[in-house]
């Protein structure tokens, strides 16, 4: 594996009691920004896969549907910085620097300034297929959506050529990692872990609402009902390595597309990522085209069936509203890429699936649940 993952230990879990809510907020950016980061994906994916009864909210923020973040704070005082909320992938890791050619916007923290900080000097690095991301391990308290978790072990990063112009042009500062501990760089304690044995949550599950050219939410410690319809359909996981599930089939229209067998839930992955030769076959049927070997592009004036995965013996299915990432004129950009993992065939469901569908994220019970989703048009953030 070539960048950071995650994985599962399971713990016991004392009675808990607490949620937390974090507001994922929406940033309008242009066009061009927006294919900039979608191109930048492959190469991030290469790497990848290579208490009291208080819950907690965190507002997550939409980069043009691309790319979604939200705030936490490092230090004391707390200095603010912006992560990818990213369920695959396992570590936590902040900037000390800007990077050369990054935008001003960019929030770096400052050990120094920091009464609670200590040193630990361990390298940490992590290789994509681009270049690496690397600094040192060093601990201070870390706090997000009213929760704070005291001398927590995480990277200073100040070599990021591994995430390349995604980086320069995007939004985020770091990357929070909500997978397991097994997958967890240096073996270092995860964020979900050290929550659950705080005692803190009311439930181990968080459960991740993307909205659609919107702001979306993030909650610890449960799931927000203003976010989903339906009741959910649960899925267990079936290794203990990412938030994987098996994969009972894919469908375009009434088409098998995909022999696959497993499928992986990743709000880092802006897209849906399946073997090349699958998606290539997909894009075949629309009539899609694959520029310079990253996006496929589509007439936007084009009728295309329904894409469906089914999981869990229930079908999930997203139509081209859901598949279509805007475009320029009459050129659109499909939500859909090939990509090879070493460890063998998967589908990747990221961010396309997940604005159509709701989450759970039972780190407890080792399972996920599916809901549609609901617009948060009128929807109260808790902060």
């Amino acid at each position: 594996m070539m960048r950071a993952s995650l994985l599962l230990t399971f713990l016991a879990l004392p009675v808990a009691s607490k949620i937390i809510q974090v507001p994922l907020t929406k940033i309008q950016r242009n066009y061009t920004e927006t294919i900039q980061a979608i191109r930048a994906t492959p190469d991030v994916l290469q790497a990848k896969y290579g208490g009291d009864g208080k819950t907690g909210d965190v507002v997550i923020s939409n980069f043009q549907n691309a790319m979604y973040y939200g705030e936490i704070e490092v230090g004391t005082p707390g200095q603010k910085i912006n992560v990818v909320y990213d369920t695959g992938s396992a570590n936590l890791w902040v900037p000390n620097t800007r990077p050369w050619l990054a935008t001003t916007w960019h929030n770096i923290y400052k050990h120094k300034d920091s009464s609670t900080y200590k040193a630990n000097g361990t390298v940490f690095k992590i290789m994509y297929g681009s270049g690496p991301v690397s600094g040192v391990y060093s601990s201070d308290n870390v706090g997000f959506g009213g929760f704070s978790l005291k001398d927590f072990t995480f990277a200073e990063v100040n070599d990021y050529s591994g995430l390349g112009i995604a980086y320069r042009v995007g939004k985020f500062d770091g990357i929070l990692g909500l997978g397991f501990d097994r997958i967890s760089v240096g073996g270092v304690p995860t964020i979900m872990k050290s929550l659950v044995a705080s005692g803190e949550l009311t439930a181990p599950v968080f459960g991740f609402y993307l909205g659609d050219q919107q702001a979306g939410e993030l909650e610890f410690g449960g799931t927000d009902p203003k976010h989903y319809s339906g009741d959910f359909t649960y899925v267990p996981l079936n290794a203990e390595t990412y938030w994987q599930v098996a994969l009972d089939g894919v469908k375009f229209g009434s088409d098998s597309v995909s022999t696959t067998k497993r499928a992986i839930v990743d709000s880092g992955t802006s897209l849906l990522a399946g073997p090349k030769d699958e998606v290539a076959a997909i894009a075949a049927k629309i009539g899609a085209t694959l520029v310079a070997g990253r996006e496929y592009t589509f007439d936007c004036s084009k009728d295309i069936a329904d894409l469906t995965f089914t999981l869990g013996g229930k079908d999930f299915s997203l139509n081209k509203k859901d598949l279509t990432l805007g475009g320029s004129g009459s050129s659109c950009i499909l939500g859909l890429m090939g990509i090879e993992i070493p460890s063998g065939p998967l589908w990747i469901l990221g961010d396309v699936f997940m604005r159509k569908y709701y989450v759970q994220f039972d780190w407890g019970k080792q399972r996920m649940g599916f809901a549609s989703s609901v617009a948060a048009d009128s929807a109260t953030v808790i902060v």
